[in-house]
């Protein structure tokens, strides 16, 4: 397995692929879902990097099987985003590792604040962020992508 800190052949696809099934199987989301990764974690693989942004990609046998990254919004304020792990991954303390990782860097860069926004009925996910010390600041239910979901934003100071 190795980690990557920046694009590799076939992350966008793969991470893409990663949360397509994994929201249509929780939430039921499709192609419009999985278009909206791939443009977004493309945008921000190929844009001038700030110093504030962060990507760690994970690859084993040629497949990224997992991600995190941290978007620099300017003003201290930094966006979590495309965290996720296949399930081969999970439960291995990986998830843990690449958060910290990414939290890490967000202290060394002094970001003020880190949000990022999820979906209920994600237990793993919403354990592992209110142990690195993530609050929830907002809840709304609404039709994304075609499903009535709830979404949370949570926060990290």
């Amino acid at each position: 397995m190795k980690i990557h800190t920046g694009w590799f052949p076939g992350v966008v696809g793969d991470i893409a692929a990663l949360h397509a099934r994994h929201y249509a199987a929780s939430h039921g989301f499709g192609a419009v879902f999985e278009a909206k990764v791939a443009r977004e974690l493309g945008a921000f693989l190929t844009k001038p990097k700030t110093p504030g942004d962060f990507f760690r990609g994970v690859e084993r046998d040629g497949r990224a099987l997992g991600s995190v990254a941290v978007e620099d919004e300017g003003d201290g304020l930094g966006h979590l985003r495309w965290f996720i792990l296949d399930a081969s991954l999970r439960g291995g303390g990986l998830g843990r590792r690449l958060l910290g990782e990414a939290l890490d860097h967000a202290r060394a860069r002094s970001f003020t604040r880190i949000y990022l926004w999820t979906l209920d009925g994600l237990p793993a996910a919403a354990r592992l962020y209110a142990e690195a010390g993530f609050m929830e600041v907002e809840r709304l239910t609404a039709t994304q992508w075609g499903k009535a979901v709830t979404e949370l934003r949570l926060e990290w100071s």
